[in-house]
């Protein structure tokens, strides 16, 4: 039998032992046996533009070809990778891995045949192997020099810095300018020689692994990264583009792309000589046809194209390779084609659970050698990712930022769909998830339809049927980084479709699909394991979120009130130029922490000796840094209450606000982002003081911490009393648009003291009441059925000269208060003992300080409110019409949607109550990282990032993201560890529950879990009142 036969020294150029690939092979698996016969010679130009002749049987099929090529190079992720050569007609197609070579290439002799990236993961973090890293930013050189990944000048000069640091190492000014010469990265590449040579500049220091890792992050950013565009025309002749990626079939007009299809909304691939269909699901809230259909230029073009659409589906879609289609007994119609080779899941899993020995290779254009470190088995999957895939670093203004709102290549219409590549897993070790959405059935019809995939995917794990409800699934690899989201939305549901309760959020209400398990144990045994290093790295974590609170400021709000002329020159002058100094400082404290956490994890490269396992220094440094800065802490206030001002007499700045707090990236209110600097300082003393608790007085970084601590403590105490008026200040403006019906809610000296949902019994019975209790007033409101949500004042009961008693057994209800004015009684009822008991407590206090006070409170309920609004504006303000009961137009919701998921509704559908003491406590117990979640019913774990803030769980795919995909509001729910018959065999483990509605979370050490236990219990369960204020010396109403 014939041998697959190289020339003596293939491996030779990589400095590879002969092999020692494993190529695309399940693990333990051999060689396919070649076919005897004649041997013909085939010319492989690789991605380095080296070439290579490989000699293979004329009938053996393309497989064997590219496994001879990836096990010549040693590559083990070879599936991402595929050949393509022009066929007789001259147009490029990729070779069939099961079709004989002979019957692909006619003439090999004069075909050269090029080895190429062929599928293009969604992250670049899920490339396990620093080879094929490498080989991916080969492929990225190539096709910025070929002009197919297009960018702006800034994104493409810092691309090529990277090249450059890659391949001669740290910056000098001659060597660069000498290598740029002879050297074209990219056409017209000399009017950019000093923009590559600055930003090279910062990069020193940089491995050739990392340059790759930061090259690869910044080009998956860009739109026509791993883009190969087919001409085609629509119905209407126009010319266009059509293109397929990881998330579906995309369409481009030029090099902008106008649309996308995901592949969740594909129902049926299909083609018909010249004509490429797309069968998409029934959507309601779609306006596309149900078949949309394509002009390319011949069958042929069309029949290729269809094919690469069918492999892409299958790769990043299927569990498992599709099985062949029995063969008809008579006659076929259709296609026969099907993809081969190993899904993106089963090279995922093979790599991570197969260990490999270190292999070197040659990088051909750079100076120094690069070792291919994969762990001895068990390994974790991203053992050789780099310290970047922790700390990306964002590319400067200008270099093609990812979009809001949507992630690279997403769908307008719908949310990224990809796979997660990781094993489904019970927690046994058994067992398959089921419960994903079918995918389409990708079918060639020249005299009639025929499945290709659709078979493959009722056998996969996926096919089970599902409720019609919307589910997200969300993976992040164990290094930080994102790992493709699956966002899978019913025909009826569109992303931005308003929810009627906040109880449902699309994240929380996902079946099964595809998750990861078990990434962390490797992860948890290689870093440090000493508890200074977590709080350290919850430093980290928080700051990132800050960091993305300061930029909805100083980027998102700043941007859009440029582009309108609605706010006054003054207002902007007190809010951005005393932000923007703390978000340039922060932004190098986070890159300062996060090295040092690299040292100590032992992740750099930088040969440095000294003791790097601490952060007090840190710290310390940056927290007098931060008293340079206090001038501008000390403006935020006024901020705050100059805009809220403003608000009250300018329409259009009211409509501006109000217009930003329903985008996405506002998903807390906008005030709350004014105070975060405040809330901030009271972050980090409480760092500090777990510290130094936690450090002996001898340890060397007891000293720096205990420090930083009276640094810190000196701040807050100087800001605390402007916290604490603030933060009543904002909680009024924010309760006021939730309220209709109430023209003086803001008024100096009311304080808010609590909110939540009684019963009251009136004539038809216990009826639902939503209660605001004040220092000096007590409303109580019922849902409105407006369009905003808002709630509808009844009523309002002075505290001046109101008792309260328990009247459980007089009214024969459970939980029965009677609240009994000067003019007016009414009678509820609490949900619980406990609910009644917090109640009493507070309107008792309130009673107390409203017997204290001067007098009774004026008259709180009115008529429409004489409108202050500026003379320009008073006839856009007649035009409006009136809310019902005349409400007051100085709230940003009076007439338009307003979020039906604040902190009142959330109270209201889980009949509870917070007071102010927890938003107090709330704004000091926030925190931020990754955590593994796993459903009830479903077999593995998913990882998120996570940020827990206002009593809510908002879950992020990565730490990057703009915005939250969805939030899980915390009231109401109770916080438990597993129980022995909850089958949970692993550590760190906590549960969420209410009612019918359980979620796990893990967490990745000891501190981490008690600290996620820690916040997360204070938003589920208030304490007693005494013990809060104990801990709050100073906080007092």
């Amino acid at each position: 039998m014939g041998e697959i036969e190289q020339k003596p020294s293939p491996g030779s150029r990589l400095g590879a032992p002969e092999n020692s690939g494993v190529s695309t092979l399940e693990h333990g698996q051999k060689l396919p046996p070649t076919p005897s016969g004649k041997l013909m010679s085939i010319k492989i130009q690789m991605l380095d533009d080296t070439q290579e002749a490989f000699e293979v049987p004329q009938r053996a099929p393309g497989k064997v070809l590219l496994d001879a090529v990836c096990n010549h190079l040693n590559l083990v992720e070879g599936d991402y990778f595929g050949l393509e050569f022009p066929d007789h007609k001259k147009i490029t197609v990729w070779l069939d891995l099961l079709k004989p070579i002979v019957k692909q290439i006619r003439r090999p002799k004069h075909v050269v045949v090029k080895f190429v990236v062929k599928f293009f993961p969604p992250d670049h973090t899920q490339l396990q192997e620093e080879l094929t890293r490498y080989l991916f930013a080969l492929q990225v050189k190539q096709d910025l020099a070929q002009g197919r990944l297009t960018c702006n000048d800034t994104s493409a000069a810092l691309l090529i810095s990277h090249i450059v640091q890659s391949e001669i190492g740290d910056f000098d000014e001659a060597s660069d300018r000498e290598h740029l010469a002879k050297n074209k990265y990219i056409p017209q590449q000399d009017a950019l020689e000093d923009k590559i040579v600055e930003f090279h500049h910062n990069h020193i220091g940089q491995t050739p692994a990392e340059s790759d890792f930061q090259l690869l992050e910044i080009a998956r950013r860009l739109e026509m990264y791993g883009i190969r565009l087919h001409p085609a025309k629509d119905r209407e002749g126009t010319k266009i583009n059509l293109a397929v990626a990881n998330t579906g079939i995309l369409v481009f007009q030029g090099f902008t792309k106008i649309n996308a299809f995901n592949w969740a909304k594909v129902r049926k691939l299909s083609f018909k000589r010249k004509r490429f269909l797309i069968k998409l699901r029934p959507d309601a809230n779609s306006s596309y046809q149900d078949t949309l259909e394509f002009l390319m230029a011949s069958r042929d073009f069309c029949k290729s194209f269809w094919k690469i659409c069918v492999e892409h589906h299958a790769f990043f879609r299927l569990f498992e390779e599709p099985k062949p289609k029995p063969k008809p007994v008579l006659f076929s119609r259709g296609s026969s084609f099907r993809f081969s080779g190993r899904t993106q899941k089963q090279v995922l899993d093979y790599v991570k659970e197969g260990g490999h020995k270190k292999v070197q290779f040659e990088r051909k254009h750079s100076k120094i050698q690069s070792i291919r470190s994969l762990a001895t088995p068990p390994t974790e999957p991203n053992s050789e990712v780099p310290k970047q895939a922790q700390q990306r670093a964002s590319p400067p203004p200008g270099a093609a930022p990812e979009p809001a709102g949507a992630a690279p290549g997403a769908a307008p219409a719908a949310p990224e769909e990809r796979p997660s590549p990781a094993p489904p897993r019970s927690p046994a070790g058994g067992g398959k998830a089921a419960g994903a959405p079918r995918a389409p059935a990708e079918e060639e019809e020249e005299d009639g339809a025929a499945a290709a995939a659709a078979a493959a995917e009722d056998r996969s794990p996926q096919s089970k049927a599902q409720p019609p409800q919307p589910s997200t699934e969300l993976s992040i690899n164990s290094q930080g980084g994102a790992v493709p989201a699956s966002v899978i939305l019913s025909p009826n549901l569109s992303p931005d479709t308003k929810q009627s309760s906040p109880l449902v959020s699309p994240l929380l209400n996902d079946q099964a699909c595809p998750r990861t398990d078990d990434e962390e144990e490797g992860r948890r045994k290689r870093f440090p394991t000493d508890k200074a290093y977590f709080i350290a790295k919850e430093v980290s974590t928080t700051e990132r979120t800050y960091l993305k609170d300061l930029e909805v400021i100083t980027s998102w709000f700043q941007s859009t009130v440029s582009k309108e002329d609605a706010m006054p020159e003054a207002l902007k002058s007190l809010i951005f130029p005393n932000f923007e100094p703390l978000h340039k400082f922060h932004t190098s404290f986070l890159k300062e922490t996060e090295q040092r956490l690299a040292l100590w994890e032992g992740r750099s490269n930088a040969h440095i000796r000294g003791d790097y396992q601490r952060i007090g220094d840190v710290l310390l440094k940056n927290i007098q840094g931060m008293k340079q800065l206090a001038a501008h802490l000390w403006k935020h206030s006024e901020a705050l209450e100059a805009l809220e001002t403003g608000i009250r007499s300018s329409r259009r700045l009211e409509n501006l606000c109000r217009d930003f707090e329903l985008q996405k990236v506002c998903y807390l209110p906008l005030n709350t982002f004014l105070l975060r600097p405040l809330h901030r300082l009271m972050h980090y003393k409480q760092v500090l003081e777990r510290l130094c608790k936690h450090h002996p007085p001898s340890h060397p970084d007891f000293r720096d911490c205990r420090a930083a601590l009276a640094e810190i403590t000196e701040m807050v105490a100087q800001l605390h009393g402007t916290m604490i008026k603030m933060e009543n200040f904002q909680k009024l403006h924010e309760l006021k648009k939730d309220l209709i019906g109430i023209d003086n809610l803001v008024i100096p000296g009311r304080e808010f003291i609590r909110l939540g949902s009684l019963s009251k019994l009136s004539g038809k019975g216990l009826q639902q009441r939503m209660f605001f209790l004040f220092n000096d007033v007590l409303l109580y409101t019922s849902r409105g059925l407006t369009a905003s949500n808002q709630f509808k004042v009844h009523g309002q009961l002075p505290l001046y000269g109101m008792t309260i008693e328990e009247s459980e057994d007089e009214w024969g209800v459970p939980h029965c208060l009677t609240l009994r004015g000067q003019r007016q009684s009414i009678i509820v009822a609490a949900s619980s003992r406990s609910e009644m008991e917090k109640w009493v407590e507070d309107i008792q206090m309130a009673i107390d300080l409203a017997e204290k006070s001067s007098g009774p409170t004026p008259e709180f309920l009115a008529s429409s409110p004489p409108d202050n609004k500026s003379p320009d504006e008073a006839t856009v303000a007649d035009q409006e019409s009136e809310d019902d009961l005349s409400a007051s137009r100085t709230s940003l919701e009076r007439q338009a949607p307003h979020r039906g998921n604040t902190m009142v509704h959330v109270c209201w559908h889980r009949n509870t109550s917070v007071s102010m003491v927890d938003f107090s406590v709330a704004v000091e117990n926030q925190l931020s990282g990754n955590l593994l979640r796993k459903f009830k019913n479903s077999n593995g774990w998913q990882k998120l990032w996570v940020v827990f803030t206002n009593f809510c769980l908002f879950f992020y795919k990565s730490h990057q993201d703009n915005h939250p995909l969805a939030s899980l509001p915390l009231l109401g729910y109770s916080l438990t560890i597993p129980s022995e018959s909850e089958d949970i065999h692993k550590d760190y483990v906590f549960k969420l529950h209410f009612k019918s509605h359980v979620y796990y979370f893990r967490a990745e050490s000891e501190y981490t879990f008690e600290r996620w236990m820690e916040v997360i219990r204070s938003a589920t369960s208030s304490a007693s009142r005494t013990h809060i204020l104990s801990h709050k010396e100073s906080h007092v109403y």
